[in-house]
C-alpha cells in the first residue's frame, strides 16, 4: 500500500468545526521538537505538507489532512515545551485531552511518535495511559533511529517494549532517511481494509 495524495482540509481549535464523517482518522501525537512533521511529511513523501518550524511547540491546532481521498491523517499539537509557558502548554494539552476523551473525535488509530533515542517521557507515558483507558488503538513511532547505532537502537526500542508490553507495536523510523516508512505506511492505511 502506498500514499498517491495528500491535501490539507482544516485547522481546528475546537468542536466548532470538527470532522466527523465516516473517513477513519489516525491521529498523530508526540512532544514537541520529537519531528511528528516531520514523520507524516516522510510518510506522504511532501517535504511541505506539513508546516515544521525551528521552534518546537509551534502546531496550535488539531489540523486534518486528507490521505489517498479515503483517510485523515490528524496532526495534534506538540506538547511540553517549556518556553511555551505554563499557562499556554496548559491550553495545548486541554485540547489534545479533549480530542481523546471528548468521544466527539472518531479516533480510528494514534501514531505516537518519540525520539529513539530519549525513549519514553512523562507526557509518553501519560498519552499511552488515556489511550488505554479510553481504549483508542495505537502503535509507536520511534523517529530519529538515524542517529543511533544498531546497539542503541536495539536497548530503545527494548526498553520501551519491557515497560508498556509487547502488544503494542514499535516501528524505528527515520524521517529523515525513510527508514520504516514501508511497514508504518501499510500499517496505518490497514485501518481502511479493517473498517
Amino acid at each position: 500500500m502506498e500514499i498517491t495524495s495528500a491535501q490539507f482540509i482544516r485547522g481546528v481549535v475546537g468542536s466548532h468545526n470538527l470532522i466527523a464523517d465516516d473517513i477513519p482518522q489516525v491521529s498523530f501525537i508526540g512532544r514537541s521538537n520529537v519531528g511528528k512533521s516531520s514523520v507524516i511529511n516522510a510518510l506522504v513523501g511532501q517535504k511541505k505538507l506539513v508546516r515544521s518550524s525551528s521552534t518546537p511547540g509551534k502546531t496550535q491546532e488539531i489540523n486534518f489532512f486528507l490521505i489517498n481521498e479515503n483517510i485523515y491523517f490528524v496532526d495534534l499539537p506538540g506538547y511540553g515545551y517549556a518556553k511555551l509557558g505554563k499557562k499556554y502548554r496548559e491550553k495545548l494539552r486541554r485540547l489534545i485531552l479533549w480530542y481523546f476523551i471528548s468521544g466527539e473525535a472518531p479516533v480510528t488509530k494514534v501514531v505516537l511518535i518519540v525520539d529513539a533515542k530519549a525513549g519514553l517521557r512523562d507526557f509518553d507515558r501519560e498519552m499511552i495511559a488515556i489511550l488505554n483507558e479510553y481504549q483508542h488503538p495505537f502503535v509507536i513511532v520511534a523517529n530519529k533511529t538515524d542517529k543511533l547505532n544498531q546497539k542503541k537502537l536495539y536497548k530503545s526500542t527494548k526498553d520501551m517494549t519491557e515497560e508498556i508490553g509487547d502488544f503494542v507495536k514499535i516501528f524505528p523510523f527515520s524521517a529523515k532517511t525513510g527508514k520504516g516508512k514501508e511497514k508504518l505506511t501499510n500499517d496505518i492505511l490497514s485501518v481502511i481494509t479493517e473498517e
